[in-house]
């Protein structure tokens, strides 16, 4: 029996099972990511949350197929931090269309918590919810981690609504 909680007017179910598959490259950035997910993930009381710990962010799309199948949803978290080679395209690319493929594969919802940015600065200002300069238009004053976790809560819940037949409210 699912319990029913809000979260700034969305209404989730505390049986859902989430998954988040994580990056340990630039660790400091990806840990605050994954530390403010599961803060609020766990302040909606959902009892199930499984973490696996990758090595990088080209890594993440074989972790999130493995955990699929058995959870509501899964949140990757990364940070690909452009560098002076073409690495960073190539590392993006296939990280983002390696997560789209698990979607399509596996019809869980993956949420893309994965910061793709220039400068170290500007990741450390997305993870923790602070202004950059040149990215004021783009401000989530919670913090990336955050956020995932909460379109993780809504897709859970959009994809258990069409799964049973019902369209959202």
């Amino acid at each position: 029996m699912s319990t029913i909680i809000s979260y700034t007017g969305n209404t989730f179910a505390t049986d859902f099972k989430v998954a988040i598959v994580a990056s340990e490259f630039n660790l400091q950035i990806v840990d605050k990511l994954l530390l403010d997910a599961k803060k609020t993930l766990l302040a909606q009381q959902i009892g199930t949350i499984t973490i696996v710990r990758v090595p990088g962010a080209f890594e993440l799309p074989y972790a999130a197929r493995q955990v699929a199948p058995e959870h509501d949803v899964v949140i990757a978290l990364g940070a690909v931090i452009r560098g002076e080679t073409p690495h960073f395209d190539f590392v993006s690319q296939a990280c983002i269309e390696g997560l789209n493929r698990v979607i399509h594969d596996t019809n869980t919802p993956v949420v893309l918590g994965v910061l793709t940015t220039d400068t170290y600065k500007q990741a450390q200002a997305r993870a923790n919810g602070t202004a950059h300069d040149d990215h004021i238009e783009n401000h989530q004053p919670q913090g990336s981690g955050v956020n995932a976790a909460i379109v993780a809560l809504r897709m859970a819940s959009l994809a258990r609504q069409l799964h049973e037949g019902k369209l959202p409210q």
